[in-house]
Formats: C-alpha cells, sequence, structure tokens
C-alpha cells in the first residue's frame, strides 16, 4: 500500500516507522509520575528533592539536545541521529528495569533525557521531510494525535504495573526500541525533494523574526493550558471531589487535544484565518470553567475545550514552522519550537507562583483564572490582527 505525500508516495510501512516516532516523543518522565508517592518507601532514606530530580533532570536535559539535534540534522543524515538517538534511549529504559539505588535511577534517567532529546525534533522534522502542502498538515495532526494518545495510554498502563512491582512501570521506556526497528525502513525510502512550488523552496535561510514570533507563541499557549496538568488536583481537592477525579480531567485533557489532530485539515478549511482566534477562545472559556465553576461536569467541559483549543493550534504551528525555513533547516527550526514546550513545563510553577506572590493570593482558582485572563489578552491581539503571520493563517492553508 502506496501513502501519497505530495511528493510522490511512501510504503505505509514507512508511515508507520515515522509514526513510532512520534509516539514515543512524550514518554520521559512518564513511567515515574505513578510510583513517586512510593519511591519513599523503596527508598526510605532519600529525600523529596532526590526523587523529583527523576522527572525534573531528564526534562531539563532534553532542551539542550532537543536544539542539538535539530543544528546536527541541518545537511546531515536525520535517519543516523535518529537511530543514536532511539538507541540511548531505548538501552537507558532498559538499564531502568533492573537498578536498584536512586543515585543509578537519576544517572540513567538523565542519559534517556538525552536519547529523547535527539529523537524529538525529528518526531515532526520526519514528517515535513517526507510530506508537502495540505498531506504535511494533515499528517502534523496526525503526529501529535499520536503523541498525545500514547501519553494517555502510557499513563494508564504506568499506572497499573506500579500496582504489581515499582520497577515494571519503566517498561514504557522500551518502546523505543519498536520505533528503531522500523526506522530501518526509512533508510530503504528517502523522502523525494520538495516539488518546485513550495514554499519552503522561497527561504534561502531560516526567518528568524517569524521564527521567534512562533516560538513565543507556542511557549505561551504551553504555558497557559498546563495549569490543567499542575493544578487540577489541588483545585479538585479544595472542591472536595473524589481526589481519582484529577486523573479523569488531566486524561480527558489529553485526549481532547489529541482528537483535532485527526482532521486539523478540515477544522482549517472550516475556521480559515479564525482558527487560531476561536482556538484562542475555546482555551480561555475552558480555564475560566476551572477557576468558576465547583461541579465536575463543568470541570470536565472545561477540560475537552481547553484541549481542544490547544490540539487545534499545535498542529498548525509546527507546519508554520517548516514554511519559514528551506529544506535542509526545517528540523532545526522545528527544534527550536518544540524546545518552549519543555521550556514552559519547567517554568509554569514558578510564573504561577510569582504572580501569586505580586497578587497575594494562594486561591487554588488563581492559576486557571489569570492564565484565561492572559489568553484573553491574546485573543483579544489575535481578533486585531488575524493577518499576522504568528496569530493569523495564510489563504494556502485553507484554499480547495
Amino acid at each position: 500500500m502506496e501513502i501519497k505525500t505530495g511528493k510522490g508516495t511512501i510504503p505505509l510501512v514507512v508511515l508507520l516507522a515515522i509514526w513510532s516516532v512520534s509516539a514515543i516523543a512524550s514518554l520521559p518522565g512518564l513511567a515515574i509520575s505513578p510510583i513517586l508517592g512510593d519511591l519513599n518507601k523503596v527508598f526510605p532514606k532519600v529525600t523529596d528533592l532526590e526523587i523529583q530530580m527523576l522527572t525534573s533532570l531528564p526534562s531539563l536535559l532534553i532542551i539542550p539536545f532537543v536544539l542539538l539535534s535539530g543544528k546536527l540534522s541541518e545537511g546531515r543524515d536525520q535517519q543516523t541521529i535518529l537511530a543514536i538517538g532511539l538507541s540511548i534511549f531505548f538501552l537507558s529504559g532498559v538499564a531502568c528495569l533492573f537498578i536498584r539505588s536512586i543515585v543509578g535511577l537519576i544517572v540513567v534517567s538523565c542519559i534517556l533525557g538525552i536519547g529523547a532529546g535527539m529523537v524529538i525534533p525529528l518526531s515532526t522534522g520526519l514528517v515535513v521531510e517526507y510530506f508537502t502542502g495540505n498531506r504535511r498538515v494533515r499528517q502534523l495532526g496526525y503526529s501529535s494525535s499520536i503523541n498525545n494518545l500514547t501519553l494517555v495510554l502510557a499513563t494508564a498502563l504506568t499506572g497499573y504495573l506500579a500496582d504489581v512491582d515499582w520497577h515494571l512501570p519503566f517498561l514504557v521506556y522500551t518502546l523505543p526500541g519498536v520505533a528503531l526497528v522500523l526506522s530501518f525502513f526509512l533508510r530503504r525510502r528517502r523522502p523525494e525533494p520538495e516539488p518546485a512550488q513550495s514554499i519552503q523552496l522561497r527561504n534561502k535561510r531560516i526567518d528568524t523574526r517569524k521564527l521567534v514570533g512562533l516560538m513565543l507563541f507556542y511557549f505561551f499557549i504551553t504555558y497557559a493550558v498546563l495549569a490543567i496538568v499542575y493544578y487540577a488536583s489541588f483545585l479538585v481537592d479544595g472542591y472536595r471531589i473524589r481526589s481519582s477525579f484529577s486523573g479523569v480531567l488531566i486524561s480527558l485533557f489529553f485526549l481532547a487535544i489529541m482528537l483535532p489532530g485527526l482532521f486539523v485539515d478540515r477544522i482549517i478549511r472550516r475556521l480559515k484565518y479564525q482558527v487560531n482566534l476561536v482556538s484562542l477562545i475555546a482555551v480561555a472559556v475552558g480555564l475560566l470553567c476551572f477557576g468558576i465553576f465547583r461541579n465536575g461536569a463543568m470541570l470536565l467541559v472545561g477540560a475537552l475545550l481547553t484541549g481542544y483549543g490547544y490540539g487545534v493550534m499545535q498542529p498548525v504551528i509546527y507546519d508554520k514552522a517548516a514554511t519559514i525555513a528551506p529544506p535542509r533547516s526545517a528540523t532545526l527550526d522545528l527544534s527550536c519550537v518544540m524546545a518552549m514546550n519543555y521550556f514552559a513545563v519547567l517554568v509554569c510553577p514558578f510564573i504561577v507562583d510569582l504572580f501569586r506572590g505580586m497578587f497575594h493570593t494562594h486561591s487554588e482558582r488563581f492559576p486557571f483564572l489569570f492564565n484565561a485572563a492572559l489568553v484573553v489578552v491574546v485573543a483579544l491581539v489575535t481578533w486585531r490582527r488575524r493577518g499576522d503571520f504568528t496569530l493569523g493563517l495564510g489563504e494556502e492553508y485553507y484554499k480547495d
């Protein structure tokens, strides 16, 4: 079976190889999350800081290696970089299954972060290499959906495995082995060059101004929606709803991010240049649902709206990033944008705490109301600047 790419066709197995890389891009940190509460019992002499380092240090290392991978891919063989990154990722995951000390786990988790950082830019870079035009937009939507679906399924799986043995959640870190096997098919079928009418071929170098705009916009929307991931559990406790409900909200949030990616090209054709405006409004309303209402039904609505808005904007940002660089620099361009996701994950709690201090409040509603207010401001700017490259959408995205 051959899949149309806009440049020609590729075998289905090559597409599956590309999707397998997308599936593992969000795995770092997952294996640890269900067992953090148990590690104090497993390692009674360790401090809370040491346990937190299992998640924070790999995320910190991902950022520079995402950028390094993007730079190395410029004019070089991406398949080699992918194979090295997947091998480090996979072998580190296997090692985690057998390590018995907290120091060993921290060290190997950091090495795992290095491998993951090398792979992450290629989760979108390969899509850009093999696809172009509307088919690329569609595949970037699929890539985002697969990424977030894996996140939901892996979280559920690691939670179950943690009840059996605290080592077993690290099995999710062996999934890169599947991507490593499939990556050999990428070597057998190289991507076709960009067609003559491609927007990318108009660029001699990366458009730095547009890149910075996309990086800032992606950082902002990621920071805004992370309020659900970081603060939903505290809000649920304050509302006296059962604590397990926060897990339901977060899972639903990631599912809502996944769904628009399956038909993002149709959403773009329907909303046209207003796609970012409508998505920002959905995020703002979703966050307000968390900040205003106290019943579970409205919190579910809030999770759905917030995830939906973010899920529409994410693949559009990735595709825009690809169009402002020549083909040889597309992965470097994407790595700069994708690094903003991990930077937002690291700094989100610090930003919220900073403004909590400025407003002299410790309300559990504050992160949601404050971020909703910021999103409303950005939505108003988007409405005024619908023709802007970063905030608007060009006609080439939705013309038939």
